[in-house]
């Protein structure tokens, strides 16, 4: 019996998952990841004391009978994970229970929910003003003056724009999706494109009174890129920082060689991000301030697109910020081939 317990400890700890052989309701073996989940004294314990979850102790009573597809458990091992328990009779009488854990399919899952949930806010919230004000205008016309009627119109046209913004991000952002298992390769000349952008920034920094300042190193070498790709992250670094940074501040362009990487830099002056928010600005419609992020026109899609273009350009993406000093969004895009070369 010793012989058979230690044969199996060996064949358990051969899995990469939480297994578990029970006889007679009792943990006769377990591998080290199940101690790690269920706790290091689980061998000879009672089964509904180990595993303490009334749906997984009713598959269990069916094991041999039927061992069906497995049941969802949620809480083992912390709140946010998420396991399938599968049992299945062996030739001797034991059970084999294996924990598969599915909780970076059940987050990618919630990830999509919340995205349709918050995708259909976005458009919905525009939707209502438009429907409100255009059914005034119908059904009010001869009582509404000039004025107002041109007043109204304009909140029309805004919402129905920003309903545009928001359909042409999601769009790109799936063309984005669509592409990132496929690397640019492309020999991109970075400096022509920060001052395309630049450019296309200029009306609204004036608009601030913003200063554009650009600090791009003259030996720049080429990026291995995607041009369109790498002109819409930087559009969306740029209009970010004027939208975010304190009006009167400047907004700072800097692209530098480095390794086998160029760097480049947008800085801004404004308000910056909490910690706690930072490791989340780029989910999609994720913002720190709802009210103030909509008011000043943002999608808040504008760093997820950001974050898929690096990602696609096998490229990496950090920020920097501090609370009332401003925000510093890095990106390092690999040099292109030929490049590196000279």
């Amino acid at each position: 019996m010793a012989e058979l317990l230690a044969d199996t400890a060996a064949l358990l700890e051969g899995l990469t998952e939480a297994a578990l052989v029970t006889a007679h309701r009792r943990v006769i073996a377990a591998n080290s990841a199940a101690r790690r989940l269920l706790g290091e004294g689980i061998e000879g314990a009672v089964v509904d004391e180990v595993i303490s979850h009334p749906a997984a102790l009713e598959a269990l009573d069916r094991t041999g009978r039927d061992a069906g597809e497995g049941v969802e458990l949620t809480g083992l091992g912390g709140s946010r994970r998420h396991w399938l328990m599968r049992a299945a009779p062996l030739a001797d009488g034991t059970s084999l229970i294996r924990f598969v854990d599915r909780s970076e399919a059940r987050a990618a899952e919630q990830m999509r929910v919340d995205f349709v949930a918050n995708a259909s806010h976005e458009l919905r919230t525009p939707l209502a003003t438009l429907i409100g004000y255009t059914e005034t205008l119908r059904e009010q016309d001869e009582e509404i003056d000039p004025a107002t009627r041109d007043r109204f119109l304009s909140v029309v046209h805004d919402e129905a724009r920003r309903m545009q913004r928001v359909v042409e991000d999601l769009i790109s952002l799936s063309r984005i999706e669509a592409e990132k298992f496929t690397a640019p390769t492309e020999a991109i000349a970075l400096g022509p494109l920060i001052d395309q952008a630049l450019e296309s920034e200029r009306r609204m920094a004036e608009e601030r009174g913003s200063a554009l300042m650009r600090n791009v190193a003259p030996d720049l070498p080429r990026v291995a890129g995607d041009a369109g790709q790498i002109l819409q992250l930087l559009d969306n670094l740029l209009s970010n920082a004027l939208r975010y940074g304190e009006p009167g501040t400047a907004v700072t362009v800097s692209a530098r060689a480095e390794g086998p990487m160029v760097r480049l830099c947008i800085s801004d002056h404004g308000e910056g991000i909490a910690p706690e928010h930072i490791a989340r600005v780029t989910e999609r419609f994720y913002r720190v301030d709802t009210s103030r992020s909509r008011s000043l026109g943002g999608t808040g899609l504008g760093l997820s697109i950001v974050k898929h273009i690096v990602e696609r350009h096998r490229g990496r993406l950090s920020i920097d910020s501090q609370l009332g000093r401003g925000t510093t969004v890095n990106v390092l895009l690999p040099v292109a081939a030929e490049a590196a070369v000279s």
